[in-house]
């Protein structure tokens, strides 16, 4: 086991960490699900100030922090399984310190698990 973990496997382990309430409330309904990360978006808004991102993207403003990309097919014709695509640059720089970073992670599985899902957020992650 290395004594020093990058930035990058960090911010993993937070993710598996921040997910793995909502993996145990929801397993059987996520197995066609994958998480995956990122370092900065792909898609930017052309005009940030009047940019209104669909459903399946979270964002701050004109950045995104989070995309659900639907199930489909590969360019082989596999299928593929839906998945979210968290932004970790963007999380990052919006939390200020480790449980900000964790609380945020959590907030964002939430509103991409409901949208996967089709169901209110508060169904996944009941209000306490």
């Amino acid at each position: 086991m290395p004594a020093w973990t990058s930035r990058a496997q960090s911010f993993d382990a937070v993710v598996l960490e921040a997910f793995a309430e909502i993996d145990a409330r929801w397993h059987s309904r996520l197995t066609d699900l994958d998480i995956a990360v990122d370092d900065v978006p792909r898609m930017l808004p052309r005009d940030p100030d009047t940019v209104q991102w669909p459903a399946e993207v979270t964002a701050d403003g004109p950045i995104p922090l989070a995309r659900l990309i639907p199930s489909g097919m590969d360019s082989a014709g596999r299928a593929t399984k839906a998945r979210i695509l968290l932004f970790r640059r963007p999380l990052e720089s919006r939390a200020t310190k480790g449980a900000d970073l964790l609380d945020l992670i959590h907030e964002v599985l939430v509103q991409q698990v409901a949208a996967h899902l089709g169901v209110d957020e508060d169904t996944i992650d009941p209000p306490q």
